[in-house]
């Protein structure tokens, strides 16, 4: 069985966070340590650790997360500026919790993705 992660604590509201969306598949919260003017983290419910684990059943909830991005970048006011969403795998790819999220990051220029 996988480990819970302190986002599993956020979807229960065991532990304070800037909530900004919840329904019964994702829920959204402000980063607490913001990357960009608008940086907010979208995470399925269900505790799926890393893409490497996503299954069929999983598609739903992930596509939810998409939908749920582009209304937040709407509310946001980025939508027509422009955002960035990233999904970082394990650690190579920047993965510090393991509980798959999806940044979304906007509201000033953010420049190249990759610097090297």
């Amino acid at each position: 069985m996988t480990e819970e992660t302190i986002f599993s604590k956020i979807i229960r509201k065991e532990i304070p966070a800037n909530i900004v969306y919840q329904d019964e598949l994702v829920t959204a919260f402000r980063d607490i340590s913001p990357q960009a003017n608008t940086h907010i983290l979208i995470i399925p419910n269900k505790l799926i650790p890393t893409v490497n684990d996503v299954t069929e059943q999983d598609e739903m909830s992930l596509g939810r997360l998409f939908t749920v991005a582009a209304k937040l970048a709407k509310q946001e006011g980025i939508a027509e500026e422009g955002y960035r969403l990233i999904v970082n795998c394990n650690k190579h790819g920047g993965q510090e919790v393991f509980h798959l999220h999806m940044h979304l990051v906007g509201g000033e220029p953010l420049g190249k993705m990759l610097t090297k």
